[in-house]
């Protein structure tokens, strides 16, 4: 069994360690204990790794998340993976800060990133998993808000959400979407 799995986030050193980027951060953290090896490829970074069995493809696109669409159709498309074996993780201030749902399909909340995989995909049945990076922003400053660094608070507790991050990902490869959604307590 093979698998896409999908973290947004927009490229630049200047994006590393900001909430839109914790898609980057499940993947390289996952990437990272599952002994991957990143490397520069059409529409993003990818690395394959194993996991029981199954083979997981693990992609940060390159296009910036306006256009992570283009990335995630290519890369279906190229490795002959179904849109169920797909599993896209995203930030979501509408989520409170390390709160996770996994869900099989969705509108896309605002989330340009979501916009752009339902528009090149032509579905919104695809399934997400969204990371509340909450929204302590005052009117008017959500994008500083989401580009903006994580907090000592936020970062003393990012070890724990990539873990649970971790295990929802394995949960969903091995045992399928809904034993992982309670893994995510729903």
């Amino acid at each position: 069994m093979k698998y896409l799995i999908t973290g947004l986030g927009n490229i630049g050193y200047e994006y590393d360690g900001t909430r839109h980027n914790i898609g980057f951060e499940v993947l390289d953290f996952l990437c990272k204990n599952l002994d991957g090896e990143w490397k520069g490829n059409h529409h993003g970074d990818l690395a394959e790794v194993k996991f029981k069995g199954r083979t997981l493809i693990l992609l940060k696109p390159n296009t910036y998340m306006n256009l992570s669409g283009k990335a995630i159709r290519y890369w279906l498309q190229k490795e002959k993976i179904p849109i169920e074996n797909s599993l896209t993780v995203l930030d979501d201030l509408n989520l409170d800060f390390g709160k996770q749902r996994l869900r099989p399909k969705g509108s896309d909340g605002g989330h340009n990133g979501l916009k752009s995989i339902q528009e090149m995909l032509g579905t919104d049945a695809y399934p997400r998993l969204r990371i509340g990076i909450g929204s302590s922003f005052s009117k008017g400053k959500q994008v500083n808000y989401v580009l903006g660094k994580w907090s000592e608070d936020e970062k003393a507790e990012l070890p724990h959400i990539l873990e649970k991050a971790e295990l929802v990902i394995k949960t969903f490869v091995t045992l399928g979407l809904e034993r992982a959604m309670n893994a995510t307590g729903k």
